[in-house]
């Protein structure tokens, strides 16, 4: 498995305080007291002096399925009109649920925005995903071996298609410019 740290890029101080992440609360959410920074473990979190609670914001978790045909092309999906970096194109992936498996969720957004299935293997790749700060995620790219469905953008993916790896098109995220870059085909 491969591993890559993407930094938050343009910013220089990733532990930022109460307020500076794009979509940070202000409020507590237990008793609606304006939140302050203050020092947890050795970080500046947002908490509330009247009820104690700290919040600590952890990232999303999303999850990709590479999927490769006879030909040795790779599966992307055309991102559509709603979904972040619209019109570009990414390996299929989403976010995994709150208590859902992380392998059940790749395979769900694989069918969603392909229509297929497939056995979901090992990971292949692990990064950060900082493409919008609102909304950082640790990304988990997997395996999977296809095993049947009908090829069709849906969900928020409006095309999709098999793509040699010597002419891809244009890519929405870095991250999978990163996996992509790995492999050394």
């Amino acid at each position: 498995m491969h591993s890559h740290d993407s930094p938050t890029q343009g910013d220089p101080n990733p532990d930022r305080a109460v307020g500076d992440w794009p979509g940070e609360f202000s409020y507590c959410p237990m008793c609606s007291h304006p939140l302050k920074s203050r020092l947890v473990g050795s970080k500046p979190r947002p908490s509330c002096e009247s009820c104690g609670f700290v919040h600590f914001r952890n990232p999303g978790v999303g999850a990709a399925v590479v999927l490769w045909d006879e030909c040795g092309r790779l599966l992307l999906v055309r991102r559509g009109p709603h979904a972040t970096r619209s019109g570009l194109w990414s390996i299929p992936a989403g976010f995994v649920d709150y208590g859902e498996d992380v392998r059940s969720g790749a395979a769900r957004e694989l069918l969603e925005e392909t229509g297929l299935v497939a056995t979901i293997g090992d990971p292949a790749w692990v990064a950060t995903n900082t493409h919008d700060p609102a909304k950082i995620t640790v990304g988990i790219w997997f395996t999977g071996e296809l095993v049947g469905g009908t090829l069709a953008a849906g969900d928020d993916a409006d095309d999709v298609g098999w793509f040699d790896l010597n002419e891809l098109p244009p890519l929405a995220f870095d991250t999978d410019k990163a996996y992509i870059a790995s492999l050394g085909r």
